[in-house]
């Protein structure tokens, strides 16, 4: 799987909250980055569009 997430602008922010980012939650988090783009791609084909739009998502 390609990598989506940035891992170092999601450590990043997660120490602006306070917080620590595994590197399994990396691994989950694109993962669910994934599942949102195939499922956000499906609804815009549904809809007769090669594009992706915030409704989508």
């Amino acid at each position: 799987m390609a990598d989506l997430i940035v891992k170092s602008k999601v450590r990043e922010y997660a120490k602006s909250k306070g917080v620590s980012f595994s590197a399994e939650a990396d691994d989950v988090l694109d993962k669910v980055v994934a599942g949102l783009l195939d499922r956000a791609g499906e609804r815009a084909k549904a809809n007769n569009r090669t594009t992706i739009k915030a409704r989508d998502l």
